[in-house]
């Protein structure tokens, strides 16, 4: 069910999930009661249940909510709807999550599931970031640390999730050049010799200007049949990248 799952200082967990614990992603034409009762799985495997991991509708941009343990968005200019699926929580339209305790849960099939996990005045302060093509150009990253730190973390470490790896994302040429104009580090060549982006580069570089280290970085998802990757199947699942604070 676990990919790779740590705690990663005491009493907090982050963990990635795989092909084991099924799709978990509602906006996939998955059968949603299905895809509800593979989340409770996961809930209770991570030891959360009977909390709930709260998830996103991601859109590829840079917005931030901050949730609160309940689960209402408490400050983002994000909207906030239900999952399309009776039964699921609410989820904000966003590409991050803050929390200062609630269980977070970002959902990837080949883009980058990037946690944060910072200390707080009153406990740990995590996060949960969508971070895509998209929403590396345009700044998650920078927006969820910046985030994080409004909310008192100090101490931000990260781990990047699995995710297509700088040699197998070919693209065409011209967007190469366009978000490595940007983001330099993001600039790459395929295996096979083609134009190329390396996201966790990129990723990795805004961290480092950010002064986060990275504690953990995930293998490639189109290099690993125990992990959904949209660019090997187009009808693919999504796998989850999770973090939550031990009650």
């Amino acid at each position: 069910m676990f990919l790779w799952r740590a705690e990663v200082q005491p009493g907090v967990s982050v963990a990635f999930t795989d092909t084991n614990a099924g799709n978990i992603a509602l906006h996939v034409g998955d059968d949603a009661g299905a895809v509800l009762r593979r989340r409770a799985q996961v809930e209770h495997a991570a030891g959360v249940a009977p909390r709930r991991f709260q998830y996103m509708n991601q859109v590829h941009g840079n917005e931030v909510s901050l949730v609160a343990e309940s689960g209402a968005v408490t400050e983002s200019g994000a909207s906030f709807e239900s999952d399309p699926a009776a039964g699921a929580p609410q989820a904000p339209t966003a590409d991050a999550l803050v929390s200062l305790g609630k269980p977070l849960a970002v959902m990837v099939a080949d883009c980058i599931p990037l946690v944060l996990v910072g200390a707080g005045a009153s406990g740990p302060v995590l996060a949960a970031v969508h971070a895509g093509r998209p929403g590396l150009f345009s700044g998650v990253i920078p927006a969820a640390v910046g985030q994080m730190r409004a909310s008192g973390a100090t101490d931000i470490r990260a781990w990047l999730g699995p995710s297509v790896c700088g040699k197998c994302y070919e693209v065409p040429a011209e967007l190469r050049n366009e978000v490595a104009a940007a983001l330099p580090s993001a600039w790459s060549t395929t295996t096979w010799g083609t134009p190329a982006l390396d996201l966790p580069g990129g990723a990795a570089s805004q961290l480092d200007a950010l002064g986060v280290p990275i504690e953990y970085r995930g293998p490639c998802t189109l290099e690993n049949e125990s992990l959904f990757s949209h660019r090997r199947d187009s009808r693919s699942g999504r796998f989850a990248g999770l973090v939550w604070t031990h009650d």
